[in-house]
């Protein structure tokens, strides 16, 4: 039995990634755009209005990474103007931050002043966290499990998802937040020990995404907790995550 995983090794080769800081994705990958700063009102006007969540705004011209699913019709509409770079190190902690400007050509960082200073003294070497899908199409559940993979194993930093809310530090909450799991997301979040995070891991669960305004969804528990981490994407890939969580954290890069 040995030799046989010994033989299936040698035929995959090694598959972690050895430095998760440092990858660098294929240019195809739909990361953090950059706008033109010679855009002009006509070519804004022309590609918010291809936009199917609104996150295009005029006068200047701005994209909503918290609308923004990524679908690249912009960029295919005004080449040149508008270009989704390979850039995955999007999270930040101020929603505020996800609003890219036109000639804005920055990486996404998160704001130290409102980092909580619980979080560093208490987590910084372990974070356990509870996944709650509040209404999602699984996309993102999905990849949040692959940050636990062989591939990207987020465990060797100490981040792992639990099982019970009794033995998480956090959630983790994907989906737009629909009416029927609204009470849940609040039962699971009440069971999570003091002091706890939340993070909210895409576009449906920062701002609803093409669902946002409908009556089936119910969003309150936004309204009454502070969230610590804002991950985009559509869905999240596990870099973009795993280095938000670790900037968190105070994980050092390198």
């Amino acid at each position: 039995m040995f030799l046989d995983e010994f033989i299936i090794y040698k035929r995959h080769g090694r598959q972690s990634v050895p430095d998760l800081r440092s990858v660098e994705l294929t240019p195809l990958f739909r990361g953090r755009p950059v706008i033109s700063a010679d855009i002009t009102t006509e070519e804004t006007l022309k590609v918010a209005g291809l936009c199917p969540t609104g996150a295009i705004s005029s006068a200047p011209c701005s994209i909503d990474l918290r609308k923004c699913v990524f679908c690249k019709e912009c960029q295919f509409a005004l080449p040149g103007k508008i270009a989704f770079t390979n850039d995955y190190k999007m999270a930040v902690n101020s929603k505020e931050d996800l609003i890219i400007h036109t000639g804005q050509d920055h990486p996404l960082t998160l704001d130290p002043g409102k980092i909580r200073k619980e979080i560093r003294s208490l987590f910084r070497h372990a974070l356990k966290l509870r996944q709650v899908s509040a209404g999602g199409d699984n996309s993102c559940e999905m990849e949040l499990n692959a940050a636990g993979n062989v591939n990207f194993d987020m465990g060797r930093y100490g981040i792992e998802f639990v099982a019970s809310p009794r033995h998480a530090d956090g959630i983790v909450i994907t989906g737009p937040i629909t009416s029927n799991m609204a009470e849940a997301l609040q039962i699971c979040y009440d069971a999570v020990p003091d002091p706890k995070i939340v993070i909210l891991a895409g576009t449906d669960a920062i701002s609803g995404g093409v669902f946002a305004g409908s009556p089936a969804l119910d969003r309150k528990f936004l309204e009454k907790y502070p969230v610590d981490l804002y991950v985009p994407g559509n869905p999240v890939h596990p870099l973009t995550f795993i280095n938000g969580v670790m900037d968190l954290m105070g994980i050092p890069k390198g």
